[in-house]
């Protein structure tokens, strides 16, 4: 298990309340007749934990990546922090971390440090802030030097998950979306990702996981969602 000092003083440097706020969120896909979100109203605030589960193609990633901004509604309103995903992109971003739920993401040849070295330049971590960044991301999914200096072809599919979540938490976000977080993790994996959310929650962030119905959704949830006939149901 890892937490030690320096992830629960990074975690702890959340200080402004986080609240999310999604209302009458709509989205139908080409050729499919009916939404696969229909009028969703949504409402977060910080410090909490969200498990959404539902099953295969309800629609669980598009609503996580309709909040990330990567894709747009086809109607409604999604604000994070009185922020809108389209007219604040940059500030937006920042306050967000992404994990999909596929395996991509990473590439072959590059170790694990150079991926976590090219993506707090890609979220705008401050140069002179990055290379404590990423300590702290290796010392939270227990990614230790060896395996830092690995490529990423030459880990398992879980060490590559514990590679994908340690970018999804780097640049410190006030929220994270994570899709089948536990996908290919050992039971140690798990521990390190329960420990991370724990407290990563208890500094301030939010955090949202999603999983098909009756599969691991890992840590006690404050509250869990049902995604079903194009509807957010609260359990």
């Amino acid at each position: 298990m890892i937490a030690g000092r320096a992830v629960d003083e990074a975690m702890a440097t959340i200080v402004e309340p986080m609240r999310l706020s999604l209302r009458e969120v709509t989205k139908t896909w080409p050729r499919q007749p009916v939404p696969v979100l229909d009028r969703i109203d949504l409402d977060l605030e910080a410090g909490k934990l969200v498990s959404i589960v539902g099953r295969n193609g309800a629609g669980k990633t598009t609503l996580l990546r309709i909040i990330s901004g990567l894709i747009s509604a086809d109607s409604g309103t999604v604000e994070l922090d009185g922020l809108d995903p389209r007219k604040a992109r940059r500030e937006y971003q920042k306050r967000i971390g992404f994990l999909s739920a596929s395996y991509g993401g990473l590439y072959a040849r590059l170790s694990v440090r150079q991926h976590l070295e090219l993506w707090a330049r890609l979220a705008y971590v401050p140069r002179l802030q990055r290379r404590a960044a990423i300590e702290v991301a290796i010392n939270r999914f227990d990614l230790r030097e060896l395996l830092a200096s690995r490529r990423v072809d030459r880990l398992s599919m879980g060490q590559r998950q514990r590679v994908r979540l340690a970018m999804a938490f780097l640049h410190e976000p006030k929220l994270v979306l994570l899709d089948e977080p536990w996908n290919s993790l050992d039971d140690e994996g798990r521990d390190v990702l329960t420990s991370a959310l724990t407290v990563f929650v208890a500094g301030g962030g939010s955090a949202i996981c999603c999983s098909p119905t009756g599969t691991e959704i890992g840590p006690h949830a404050h509250s869990t969602y049902v995604v079903s006939d194009g509807k957010v149901h609260r359990e």
